[in-house]
């Protein structure tokens, strides 16, 4: 048998935290159907019997209805493929969720929080798909069949990673000759058990390959590769402000740095900074649409506890800053002491 296996595609996912400029979202929304017809492509054109969705194939809060019509032609276009989804936490099958009122095509299996065997003449398909956001103390019983294939479709953790989401060891899943999972956003092999990680890249904590699994499954031997499907990549690029002095420097060292034209870019600023760093006026002059987010990890250059020590008025104003600084425990309180205390300074000068 040939399959393909996806997970945690999070369609209509809303971005909102990816970048502080306009659009970025609906890009990576419109990369979702792209990714997802390279799949649909891929099924055609090598005939494959199989299509496994391991949960989080849309987000349940915010899917439109334009956007299950597109998923479900997509499964159209494949009648000879049977397609088996496991709806995950972000996509429970809820009584008002559409995977329990929408009309999908008849190669469509969509599993609940019972669980389910499906028999065919070489393989029998189990799977369990989440009721609410959350499931905890999920016990799993499968009826294996030991004169056939014996597939597992689920969305969770494995060995009590996490108990909210499906937590299964890795115990009971012996004897299941493929366990395709999802809910890891980071492709990862354990033996028969695969996630296949998230199809495309949601956001700069997933800067690795996107793609699903392609396999080949028989009484003999099983034969997996991984095929990149997103075009786009999230890179994180830094600079040191230790040797820079002046806004203007610095913008000229953003504007300079490598990006490929596939590429998002979050610029991570690091060392000790000698002037306020202002992010949204950088937002204004940094013209490279790739850039979309800057960030500042920056800690200011001068040296109190030295400046404290002066009689002046720049002294002065150290050692009262000092003060406030020794019993902040806010990050947030911290860096506007800190841009208070350059603000000072520069008037100083």
């Amino acid at each position: 048998m040939k399959f393909i296996h996806i997970a945690d595609i999070h369609f209509d996912r809303p971005f909102v935290n990816l970048a502080d400029k306009e659009g970025l979202g609906e890009l990576r929304r419109l990369e979702q159907r792209k990714v997802f017809k390279k799949v649909i492509s891929k099924v055609k054109e090598d005939k494959v019997d199989y299509l496994f969705i391991s949960g989080d194939l849309y987000e349940h809060q915010y899917v439109k209805k334009s956007t299950i019509q597109f998923i479900n032609d997509c499964f159209k276009s494949i009648p000879d493929t049977k397609v088996f989804i496991s709806p995950g936490n972000h996509d429970p099958y809820l009584k008002n969720s559409y995977y329990s009122r929408f009309l999908w095509n008849d190669n469509v299996y969509i599993f609940n929080a019972e669980g389910e065997k499906i028999e065919f003449a070489d393989v029998c398909i189990h799977g369990y798909g989440f009721n609410d956001f959350c499931c905890s103390g999920f016990d799993l019983k499968c009826d294996l069949d030991k004169n056939k294939l014996n597939v597992l479709i689920i969305h969770g953790t494995l060995d009590g990673a996490d108990d909210k989401y499906n937590s299964i060891s890795r115990k009971n899943l012996e004897g299941f000759d493929y366990v395709a999972m999802g809910h890891i956003h980071k492709p990862m092999y354990d033996g028969k058990i695969v996630y296949p990680g998230s199809l495309v890249s949601l956001g700069f904590d997933e800067i690795w390959q996107h793609g699903m699994i392609e396999g080949e499954l028989n009484c003999e031997k099983l034969k997996l590769d991984f095929l990149k499907l997103d075009d786009e990549e999230f890179v994180e690029k830094e600079i040191d402000v230790t040797e820079v002095l002046s806004s203007e420097e610095l913008i000229e060292k953003i504007s300079e740095l490598e990006i490929l034209d596939n590429q998002f870019v979050k610029v991570v600023l690091v060392g000790k900074r000698h002037f306020e760093i202002d992010i949204l006026g950088l937002y204004k002059v940094v013209k490279n649409e790739r850039i979309i987010k800057i960030k500042n990890n920056t800690e200011i250059a001068y040296e109190l506890d030295k400046i404290a020590s002066e009689s002046t008025l720049k002294g002065l104003v150290a050692k009262k800053m000092l003060g406030k600084l020794e019993n902040v425990t806010d990050l947030e309180e911290k860096e506007i002491i800190e841009k208070a205390i350059e603000i000072a300074f520069d008037a100083l000068k």
